[in-house]
Protein backbone atom coordinates (compact mmCIF):
# COMPACT_ATOMS: atom_id res chain seq x y z
CA UNK A 1 0.00 0.00 0.00
CA UNK A 2 1.33 3.56 -1.02
CA UNK A 3 1.73 6.05 2.04
CA UNK A 4 0.82 9.53 0.62
CA UNK A 5 2.35 12.66 1.82
CA UNK A 6 0.38 15.87 2.18
CA UNK A 7 2.85 18.82 2.23
CA UNK A 8 0.98 22.02 2.84
CA UNK A 9 3.88 24.16 1.30
CA UNK A 10 2.80 23.53 -1.73
CA UNK A 11 -0.69 25.15 -1.09
CA UNK A 12 0.17 28.22 0.93
CA UNK A 13 2.23 30.63 -0.95
CA UNK A 14 4.31 33.38 0.81
CA UNK A 15 4.09 36.40 0.06
CA UNK A 16 7.44 38.06 -0.88
CA UNK A 17 8.28 41.44 0.50
CA UNK A 18 10.82 43.58 1.48
CA UNK A 19 12.01 44.49 5.07
CA UNK A 20 14.57 46.98 5.20
CA UNK A 21 15.61 47.71 9.03
CA UNK A 22 16.55 51.37 10.54
CA UNK A 23 17.93 52.97 12.95
CA UNK A 24 17.74 56.15 14.46
CA UNK A 25 16.36 58.20 17.66
CA UNK A 26 13.81 60.83 16.16
CA UNK A 27 10.02 60.17 16.45
CA UNK A 28 8.39 58.18 13.77
CA UNK A 29 6.13 60.86 12.68
CA UNK A 30 9.43 63.02 12.08
CA UNK A 31 11.11 59.60 10.08
CA UNK A 32 7.80 59.41 8.59
CA UNK A 33 7.81 62.85 6.93
CA UNK A 34 11.59 62.51 5.99
CA UNK A 35 10.95 59.75 4.29
CA UNK A 36 8.28 60.53 1.99
CA UNK A 37 10.15 63.68 1.07
CA UNK A 38 13.43 61.56 0.71
CA UNK A 39 11.58 58.79 -1.92
CA UNK A 40 8.65 60.79 -2.79
CA UNK A 41 5.82 58.72 -1.12
CA UNK A 42 3.12 59.39 0.93
CA UNK A 43 3.17 57.34 4.53
CA UNK A 44 0.03 58.47 6.42
CA UNK A 45 -0.22 57.19 10.36
CA UNK A 46 -2.92 54.65 10.21
CA UNK A 47 -6.05 55.08 12.32
CA UNK A 48 -5.08 52.18 15.04
CA UNK A 49 -1.61 51.22 16.18
CA UNK A 50 0.03 47.25 15.71
CA UNK A 51 -2.01 45.51 18.88
CA UNK A 52 -0.31 42.84 20.56
CA UNK A 53 -3.16 42.12 23.72
CA UNK A 54 -1.38 39.19 25.20
CA UNK A 55 1.80 41.77 25.91
CA UNK A 56 -0.12 44.68 26.14
CA UNK A 57 2.16 46.41 23.31
CA UNK A 58 1.11 48.69 20.53
CA UNK A 59 3.59 49.83 17.77
CA UNK A 60 2.85 52.86 15.80
CA UNK A 61 2.37 52.30 11.72
CA UNK A 62 2.51 54.62 9.04
CA UNK A 63 1.21 52.99 5.15
CA UNK A 64 0.84 54.23 1.98
CA UNK A 65 -0.72 52.41 -1.06
CA UNK A 66 1.00 52.50 -4.30
CA UNK A 67 -1.88 52.59 -6.95
CA UNK A 68 0.14 53.02 -9.91
CA UNK A 69 2.49 49.82 -9.19
CA UNK A 70 0.05 48.11 -6.36
CA UNK A 71 2.33 47.78 -3.85
CA UNK A 72 2.38 48.60 -0.05
CA UNK A 73 4.61 50.43 2.01
CA UNK A 74 5.03 50.27 5.72
CA UNK A 75 6.78 52.32 8.75
CA UNK A 76 6.75 50.68 11.70
CA UNK A 77 8.33 50.68 15.13
CA UNK A 78 9.93 47.97 16.08
CA UNK A 79 9.95 48.75 19.55
CA UNK A 80 7.46 49.09 22.36
CA UNK A 81 8.32 50.38 26.13
CA UNK A 82 5.66 49.18 28.96
CA UNK A 83 5.49 50.95 32.20
CA UNK A 84 3.96 48.80 35.20
CA UNK A 85 4.04 50.12 38.70
CA UNK A 86 4.15 47.76 41.59
CA UNK A 87 3.82 48.67 45.03
CA UNK A 88 6.12 48.08 47.42
CA UNK A 89 6.35 48.04 51.06
CA UNK A 90 9.84 48.19 52.98
CA UNK A 91 8.74 47.00 56.91
CA UNK A 92 11.05 49.44 58.01
CA UNK A 93 9.55 52.35 55.87
CA UNK A 94 7.07 54.12 57.43
CA UNK A 95 5.22 55.32 53.65
CA UNK A 96 4.00 52.62 50.71
CA UNK A 97 6.31 53.63 47.94
CA UNK A 98 5.36 52.72 44.57
CA UNK A 99 7.91 51.08 42.02
CA UNK A 100 7.81 51.63 38.28
CA UNK A 101 9.26 49.33 35.88
CA UNK A 102 9.86 49.67 32.06
CA UNK A 103 9.93 46.84 29.79
CA UNK A 104 10.91 47.43 26.23
CA UNK A 105 8.88 44.71 23.69
CA UNK A 106 9.96 44.56 20.11
CA UNK A 107 8.01 43.47 16.70
CA UNK A 108 10.82 41.35 15.65
CA UNK A 109 12.93 40.50 18.44
CA UNK A 110 16.13 39.05 16.63
CA UNK A 111 16.60 42.79 15.63
CA UNK A 112 16.13 44.69 18.71
CA UNK A 113 18.66 47.32 18.05
CA UNK A 114 16.31 48.26 14.79
CA UNK A 115 14.21 51.09 15.46
CA UNK A 116 11.78 51.13 12.77
CA UNK A 117 10.93 48.96 10.15
CA UNK A 118 10.15 49.50 6.16
CA UNK A 119 8.57 46.75 4.86
CA UNK A 120 7.91 47.03 0.69
CA UNK A 121 5.29 44.53 0.27
CA UNK A 122 7.12 43.41 -3.40
CA UNK A 123 10.71 41.68 -3.93
CA UNK A 124 12.35 44.43 -5.34
CA UNK A 125 15.53 43.96 -7.25
CA UNK A 126 18.95 44.45 -6.09
CA UNK A 127 19.27 47.95 -7.93
CA UNK A 128 15.63 49.38 -6.68
CA UNK A 129 16.64 48.07 -3.09
CA UNK A 130 19.57 49.94 -3.08
CA UNK A 131 18.30 53.04 -4.54
CA UNK A 132 16.13 53.37 -2.04
CA UNK A 133 19.28 52.71 1.14
CA UNK A 134 20.68 55.08 -0.35
CA UNK A 135 18.29 57.56 -0.24
CA UNK A 136 17.21 56.30 3.38
CA UNK A 137 20.98 56.78 4.35
CA UNK A 138 21.43 60.29 3.24
CA UNK A 139 18.86 61.48 5.69
CA UNK A 140 21.31 63.29 8.38
CA UNK A 141 18.66 61.92 11.63
CA UNK A 142 18.96 58.05 10.18
CA UNK A 143 22.16 56.11 11.68
CA UNK A 144 21.91 53.21 9.49
CA UNK A 145 19.87 51.21 7.51
CA UNK A 146 20.09 47.92 5.68
CA UNK A 147 17.96 44.83 3.94
CA UNK A 148 17.05 41.89 6.26
CA UNK A 149 17.31 38.76 4.67
CA UNK A 150 13.12 37.78 5.34
CA UNK A 151 13.54 33.92 4.27
CA UNK A 152 15.65 33.98 8.16
CA UNK A 153 13.63 35.67 10.21
CA UNK A 154 11.42 33.62 12.97
CA UNK A 155 8.93 36.34 13.72
CA UNK A 156 7.66 36.80 9.68
CA UNK A 157 4.07 36.31 11.26
CA UNK A 158 4.22 39.83 13.11
CA UNK A 159 5.00 41.79 9.98
CA UNK A 160 1.51 40.37 9.01
CA UNK A 161 -0.64 43.89 9.02
CA UNK A 162 -3.79 43.18 7.03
Amino acid sequence: MAIRKLILDDFFETEAFTLIGIHCTIEDYRLAYLINKSLEINLNRKPKDIDNCNLHTTYSIFEWEDQTQLVTWNLVSNSCKVKSSQEATASNSLFNSEQTNTKTYHLVPEYKKVNYLLKIESELNENKKKLILSKILNISQVVTAYAIDTELLKSKDNLIFN
